[in-house]
């Protein structure tokens, strides 16, 4: 049985599931009417994070365009360019027992795709969540549906994987922003330009 979150709260992840390795971060959402004739084309992202919050270097951010960090400790199963169907729309597999040691927190963000150009933001997508698997068992362990409305933002950190201790924890974030793709990555310290 998952546990469902609300936005702000935390959970312990592997101190609840022994010998957790593998996981899946499945990321989902729903386009809702919309008639700028355009397709909505949402990207996953996750980055690897320090003590100080900011990536080491442009290796711990991991998208469709670099899908496999140095460690493999984190790997981008690919682009969905239209979020059509059931299910998770893109996963990330992480293996927790391969996350370098520095790496503090692991961010996981969706974008939309030329937001600016087409007029989208996240008030036109709906039905929006996260959700960490365990891969072995092909079970949910944990979800967070982003129930909030966002009007201007074209960026979402939807939510983090954190160590405490030896263990690790999951904290649905769901802050949003404008700006895009080039405003997240400033925030974790990569220059987008």
């Amino acid at each position: 049985m998952a546990v469902s979150l609300a936005k702000g709260q935390k959970v312990d992840l592997t101190k609840t599931n022994p010998g957790l390795t593998n996981i899946i971060v499945g990321l989902g959402w729903d386009v809702n009417k919309y008639d700028g004739g355009s397709d909505f084309d949402l990207d996953t992202a996750a980055f690897l994070l320090g003590e100080s919050g900011k990536t080491g270097s442009d290796k711990d951010f991991v998208f469709y365009n670099n899908p496999k960090h140095p460690s493999e400790s984190v790997i981008h199963q690919g682009d969905n360019r239209t979020g059509v169907g059931e299910g998770d729309d893109e996963q990330i597999k992480i293996d927790l027992s391969k996350v370098p040691a520095e790496v503090q927190k692991i961010d996981f963000t969706v974008t939309i795709n030329e937001a600016d150009t087409r007029n989208q933001n996240f008030g036109q997508v709906s039905n929006a969540y996260i959700r960490i698997l365990d891969e072995a068992k092909n079970e949910e362990l944990i979800r967070y549906d982003l129930g909030e409305d966002y009007s201007v933002e074209t960026a979402v950190v939807v939510a983090e994987l954190y160590r405490n201790g030896a263990e690790w924890k999951f904290n649905a974030i769901g802050s949003g922003f404008q700006g895009g793709l080039a405003a997240l990555c400033a925030n974790f310290g990569i220059d987008a330009t």
